[in-house]
């Protein structure tokens, strides 16, 4: 009797270990379906933003930083759960001092960004205002030739040395704001760098991966006030 107990306690072990994979496999769609999802579940207030890992560290396959976000449908504009996404991420931004947030950096696989700088942000020195904007599915439809050098630091490398790269000087676009209304425009100067910034996000990376040079912050102030350190200048060929 206990011989054939044992028979059967060790099929159920092998049968579960063997189903492991596929047990796996059924979680990691589930929560790519959670993260592709407009909506915001209990457990995800507060809102955390989530954090860039090196190219040369394990994880980079299931952070959402590094996975392609989707479109957003015309059937979930002016939905509730479109609105509380687009002022949950606008309220993370501010209470970081971000100029600029993308979906993916609060865990949802979305084609979103906003990019807001006001003079007093305690985070960058701010070349000029740039008005709250929120763009839907964006695309970029032409851009200068000459490129801008700009220091970039990001709310998804909280605690990493700023990194030097070089982006459009303008560009042109066309997206759709949370109305589901398509717009077209043109950016320059710092609104054309956030841009470009945030947009990069939903190209399945940070600066931290294009970046060749990288400074502290601190060192960098005390570089850009006393003149050695261009901080936002020609990029060179």
């Amino acid at each position: 009797m206990k011989k054939h107990l044992t028979r059967k306690s060790n099929l159920r072990s092998k049968i579960l270990f063997s189903s492991f994979p596929l047990i796996f496999l059924i979680i990691l769609i589930s929560c790519s379906k959670m993260n592709y999802s407009l909506k915001l579940e209990m457990k995800d207030t507060p809102l955390s933003v989530v954090q860039q890992i090196p190219a040369n560290q394990k994880g980079r396959e299931k952070n959402v930083l590094y996975l392609s976000p989707r479109i957003i449908e015309k059937k979930e504009f002016n939905s509730k759960e479109l609105n509380i996404l687009l002022d949950s991420m606008y309220s993370v931004m501010r209470d970081k001092a971000g100029v600029g947030i993308a979906a993916n950096q609060i865990g949802k696989r979305l084609q979103i960004f906003i990019i807001e700088a006001k003079s007093d942000n305690p985070r960058y020195k701010v070349l000029g205002e740039v008005k709250k904007q929120i763009f839907i599915n964006p695309k970029i439809t032409k851009v200068s030739e000459n490129k801008k050098n700009f220091w970039h630091g990001c709310l998804s490398a909280n605690g990493e040395k700023r990194g030097n790269v070089a982006s459009y000087e303008w560009l042109e676009y066309e997206s759709l704001n949370e109305n589901g209304e398509k717009i077209i425009g043109k950016l320059d100067g710092f609104g054309a760098v956030i841009f470009q910034h945030e947009f990069r996000h939903l190209m399945n990376g940070t600066y931290m991966d294009i970046a060749k040079e990288f400074m502290a912050k601190p060192e960098l102030d005390e570089g850009i006030n006393s003149g050695k350190i261009t901080f936002f200048g020609d990029a060179p060929e």
